[in-house]
C-alpha cells in the first residue's frame, strides 16, 4: 500500500482482501458490513441492452447492501433490460439522451441520498467488494473511493484497453497534479457532497475523466481500492469503440485543461509561438545589423503576427485564470453547502 497526495496525505491506495473486507488507509481490515445503520445508500446502474447482465448485477447488490435502493437508469435499451430490472427488484427510470455521461447527470440529479455507488450494468464489477468501499468512504471521511480494477482472467481487461488507460491517467496526472492508477473505473462510491456539486458536462464514456479530474480541481479527499474485475458475458458485448472513445476520453482531457488550467494551456502555447516567431526573426535581425537592410519582408511580417499572438496568448491565459479562479471558489462553496464528510472523520479540503 502506498499513500500519496491530492493535499499530501489525503489519497491513499489499498489492496483488497480475497474476500469482502479491503485494507484501509491505516492497515486495517474491514470487513464488507451490510447494515450502515441510517445513511441512506444509492446503488446507480446506468444500463443499455444488457439483459443478459442486469439481472445479476440488481441482485448481487441487493445482496451485497441489503439496505440500499438500487436505481437502474436504462438508456434506450432495445432488449428487456428495463423488464428484468424491474423483475429483480430495482427502481427503473428511462434516459432518452444516448451516452453514459448523460445517464451519470440525470442519476446524479434525480437521486438523493447520503452515499452513492456507481457500478456498470454488465456484471464486471465486484458487488460484494461495495460493502468496504463504503465504509472506507465513511472511516476516512472521503468523498470519492475508486475501485481500480484486477482482472480476474486473462480476457477481462484486455491489453490495448490497459496500456490506453495508462497512457491517458498519466497525461491526467501530469497535467492535473493527480495520483490515480485506474483513472477510467466504472466502479466509485461517492459522498453526497460530491454528487451535488458535479457539473456533469460528459455526454459520454469521457465522464469517468470529468469525475477524477473534478475530485482533483476542489482537492477532495479520495482513495483507491482495488477489487477484482471480472469478464463479460458472451451475451454482453462492450459498448465502449476503443478509438473512437479513447480519442473523446484524450479530447476531454485537453479540453478541461484549457477550462481549468488556463494559464499553464495558454502559456505553452504562448511560448511555442514565441520560440517559432524568434527562430523565424532571427535572420532577419541579424541582416539588419550587419547592413542595416531588412531584404525579408514576408518573413519579418510574418514573424511580427506569430510574436503579437504568443502576447495575446499569455494576456489570454492570465485572463482566463482570474474567471477560473471565480468559478473554482464558487465551485467550492456549492460543495460545502451540499453537506459534511460522511463519518466521523473531518475531511481537510485545500490544507
Amino acid at each position: 500500500m502506498r499513500e500519496s497526495g491530492l493535499t499530501r496525505t489525503e489519497f491513499s491506495v489499498s489492496t483488497l482482501d480475497p474476500g469482502d473486507g479491503v485494507e484501509s488507509a491505516d492497515g486495517k481490515t474491514i470487513v464488507g458490513e451490510p447494515s450502515f445503520g441510517a445513511l441512506r445508500i444509492a446503488v446507480l446502474v446506468p444500463c443499455y441492452n444488457e439483459q443478459a447482465a442486469v439481472t445479476l448485477v440488481v441482485t448481487a447488490f441487493r445482496n451485497a447492501l441489503p439496505g440500499a435502493a438500487i436505481h437502474v437508469f436504462d438508456n434506450n435499451s432495445t432488449d428487456t433490460t428495463r423488464a428484468l430490472a424491474v423483475a429483480a427488484g430495482a427502481i427503473v427510470r428511462n434516459v432518452s439522451l444516448q451516452g453514459k455521461g448523460n445517464v451519470v447527470r440525470r442519476m446524479f440529479a434525480d437521486v438523493d441520498a447520503d452515499v452513492y455507488v456507481l457500478a456498470d450494468g454488465d456484471a464486471t464489477y465486484h458487488a460484494p467488494s461495495a460493502p468496504g468501499l463504503i465504509r472506507e468512504l465513511i472511516d476516512h471521511g472521503l468523498d470519492m473511493v475508486v475501485a481500480t480494477r484486477v482482472p480476474d482472467h486473462h480476457d477481462a481487461y484486455r491489453r490495448g484497453h490497459r496500456l490506453g488507460n495508462r497512457m491517458l491517467t498519466g497525461a491526467m496526472n501530469s497535467i492535473f497534479g493527480g495520483s490515480f492508477t485506474d483513472m477510467l473505473s466504472g466502479y466509485r462510491v461517492f459522498s453526497r457532497r460530491f454528487v451535488k456539486s458535479f457539473p456533469a458536462m460528459s455526454r459520454g464514456f469521457e465522464i469517468e475523466t470529468e469525475l477524477t479530474i473534478h475530485a482533483l480541481e476542489l482537492r477532495m479527499p479520495c482513495a483507491e481500492i482495488a477489487t477484482p474485475y471480472g469478464l463479460r458475458s458472451a451475451d454482453s458485448p462492450s459498448k465502449l469503440r476503443t478509438y473512437s472513445d479513447g480519442l473523446r476520453i484524450l479530447n476531454m482531457i485537453v479540453r478541461l485543461f484549457a477550462v481549468e488550467r488556463p494559464l499553464r494551456f495558454y502559456g505553452v502555447i504562448g511560448a511555442l509561438l514565441a520560440a517559432l516567431a524568434l527562430i523565424l526573426s532571427t535572420p532577419v535581425l541579424l541582416t539588419y545589423i550587419e547592413t542595416g537592410l531588412v531584404p525579408r519582408f514576408p518573413t519579418a511580417i510574418l514573424s511580427t503576427g506569430i510574436a503579437i499572438l504568443s502576447a495575446l496568448s499569455f494576456v489570454t491565459g492570465l485572463i482566463l485564470e482570474t474567471v477560473t479562479i471565480g468559478r473554482r471558489e464558487a465551485k467550492h462553496l456549492h460543495y460545502l453547502a451540499s453537506g459534511t464528510a460522511v463519518g466521523g472523520e473531518q475531511s481537510r479540503i485545500g490544507q
